[in-house]
């Protein structure tokens, strides 16, 4: 008889609403974001800003929902999810993209797959 198959399973860190941070995180699980970050945050796992977080820095996930508001670069591996409620300040990479009506977002964005790249067209229009 074999063994049964453990999923290892992360856990999940919360930043509560009446908590700032001065500082980077690093994250091997999810993390979720209801207070003040000043620093980068590094996480393997998914990323959840709430409606009434401020986040000054980089931010590189493997997937994010945004629904607060964040200053600073977005890296995403899979999907960013951007809620009604979020605002950004700052460049975006994801790998898909969900924006929600309402969601405001200054800056450039840029999505990469690098199973299926899209071949550059030739419009030399004349």
């Amino acid at each position: 008889m074999s063994k049964p198959v453990i999923n290892e399973v992360k856990a999940l860190n919360t930043i509560a609403q009446d908590t700032k941070i001065k500082g980077n995180i690093e994250s091997d699980g999810d993390i979720r974001i209801d207070g003040i970050l000043v620093g980068d945050l590094d996480c393997k796992g998914r990323v959840v800003v709430g409606p009434d977080s401020r986040i000054d820095g980089i931010i590189r996930c493997t997937s994010a929902e945004i629904m607060g508001y964040v200053k600073g670069e977005i890296s995403v591996k899979d999907l960013l999810s951007l809620k009604g409620t979020a605002s950004i300040t700052g460049n975006l990479t994801m790998g898909k993209l969900s924006v929600e009506p309402g969601a405001r977002f200054v800056g450039h964005c840029k999505m990469i797959n690098e199973e299926k790249q899209v071949p550059e067209a030739d419009l030399d229009v004349k």
